[in-house]
């Protein structure tokens, strides 16, 4: 199966598993928000990022792991598989043990991390923490098993196995919210299911690699096992710092505003992130696409694909972003009620760092398809930095805004440095070209943006049902016929367009 052929069908079942995951996602949370309440829904967001924060332990080994696996699985060097799984293996084993030991370490401290959690208890704080410690843990032990199955660009094994747990376990949580009202059965029901489907893919992967349980197993030689402590090593001090960026928004927010405001944040985001995955099944489909390419083809051919990847990125997160400026405040209004939504203040600046981040990904994913880690391996650690510092600086002087302010300006090092890093590194190129595009995609995406602004001031006085699917069908139509205007002759859009025709031939065919 081809590089395309691959791609293709890993964003199908991506986009399927997406789509049901999401519908029962927002089913969940209505249920979820009206007989559990706004306190537990921003506990819920705080422990999901306390144990994402603990996940650093992982340290990048199963990035370093991967990018190993891309040229023994191209080449069908099993033996060679067999070394790196079982290190993986002994490494995730290390890993899982590791999160457990701190995880319990600072569960005493919890109570400073949650003000004003009304109507719960320490008591209750501790044991639910407790839950998302076991789930976290026991992911270490089947997780790795999954990279053989990216690392052969068949990610749509993942997803299928991902999308019916998931589906199990939303439709049980949805039944057990109405029938008792509690939130331990609640935890308890995911950890139950998230368990059987450890146990099943443990099982499932062995029948399907059996070779993975041989008991010879030549040991790797110096100069690979180096390789792979000199990637992780760079990789640590990603994984700090994007940690440091990433995940702290919702423990500063907990920490010195309230958990209730952090469940409303948390509404916005459910909503941006599920518009965000459907974009991210995409590009995150064709990495191993990418790390094939790039251990097989010419730079020129990779300047080429890695363009395109560019301009789809800057497009549909441009949409998104655009469209959520609109109209996000108004769906929330609809779908929980005005007393939840946020200053437009705070949503611009989500929404800034909500496009800048798609171009990262789009970079981040590239220069991790290529195995080059080291070159900026400590760019994550000072954006942590700067992120921790800005936010809690500004958190306590004007409030929730000034937690995203200190997000935008650490995520723009990386959308500065990263390019430079690629072009130079990968494509030995100059990267003056990518930033005239930045330039223009921002200044086309701001054109849009008060051209909405304006419509919606007309459409949209009263905020209904009606007048909400009016402005998001004027937004898709509008939004794509100006971006086909402008880019129509460009070669990235070309190239899509024959990627389109050539898939439509082929079922006509």
């Amino acid at each position: 199966m081809g590089r395309v052929q691959s791609a293709t069908k890993n964003i199908v079942f991506g986009q399927i598993g997406n789509l049901v995951t999401q519908l029962l996602g927002f089913v969940l949370r209505s249920v979820f928000i009206a007989h559990l309440g706004d306190t537990l829904v921003g506990v819920n967001s705080l422990y999901t990022s306390i144990l994402s924060v603990l996940s650093m332990a992982e340290l990048g080994i199963g990035t370093a792991l991967n990018y190993s696996l891309y040229k023994p699985v191209a080449n069908k060097d099993y033996e060679k598989i067999k070394s790196y799984m079982l290190l993986y293996k002994k490494s995730y084993r290390i890993i899982g043990l590791v999160v457990a030991g701190i995880g319990l370490v600072i569960s005493p401290f919890l109570p400073y991390l949650v003000k004003q959690p009304d109507g719960v208890t320490v008591r209750d704080l501790t044991l639910y923490y407790f839950i998302f410690l076991f789930n976290t843990v026991s992911t270490y032990f089947v997780a790795y098993k999954y990279s053989l199955v990216n690392a052969e660009q068949k990610n749509y094994i993942q997803t299928n196995i991902i999308t019916v747990t998931k589906m199990i376990t939303v439709s049980l949580q949805i039944i057990v919210i109405l029938a008792t009202g509690n939130f331990y059965a609640y935890l308890l029901t995911a950890a139950a299911v998230e368990l059987l489907q450890k146990i099943y893919v443990s099982h499932y992967l062995n029948r399907l690699y059996p070779y993975l349980k041989d008991k010879r197993v030549e040991k790797l030689t110096k100069e690979e096992t180096g390789e792979v402590v000199t990637k992780t090593k760079a990789l640590v001090l990603h994984k700090v710092g994007d940690v440091a960026r990433l995940q702290t928004d919702s423990m500063i927010i907990s920490s010195f505003i309230n958990v209730t405001v952090n469940g409303f944040v948390d509404n916005y985001n459910m909503i941006m992130n599920s518009a965000a995955n459907v974009v991210n099944i995409v590009f995150n489909s064709v990495l191993s696409s990418f790390g094939n390419l790039i251990a097989t083809e010419s730079k020129d051919r990779q300047y080429e694909l890695f363009k395109v990847y560019r301009f789809a990125a800057s497009w549909i997160y441009g949409f998104a972003a655009v469209g959520f400026a609109i109209l996000l405040t108004p769906f929330i209004t609809l779908w929980v009620g005005a007393e939840r939504t946020l200053a437009f203040s705070v949503i611009g600046c989500i929404l800034i760092d909500f496009y800048f981040k798609g171009e990262r990904i789009v970079l981040s994913n590239f220069k991790t398809a290529a195995g080059v880690f080291e070159q900026d391996k400590y760019l994550a650690l000072i954006q942590g930095v700067v992120n921790l510092v800005i936010s809690i600086a500004l958190v306590v002087r004007i409030g929730l805004v000034g937690v995203y302010i200190g997000t935008i300006v650490s995520g723009l090092i990386a959308n500065v440095t990263k390019p430079i890093i690629i072009y130079h590194v990968i494509l030995d190129r100059k990267a003056g070209e990518y930033f005239r595009d930045s330039v223009k995609y921002c200044l086309l995406l701001v054109v849009q943006y008060g051209i909405f602004y304006g419509i919606s001031g007309i459409i949209m006085k009263e905020i209904t049902i009606l007048t909400f699917l009016v402005m998001f069908v004027i937004i898709c139509v509008v939004f794509n016929g100006i971006f086909l205007m402008v880019f129509r002759k460009a070669g990235e859009f070309q190239y899509l367009v024959t990627i389109v025709k050539g898939k439509f031939r082929k079922r006509k065919e």
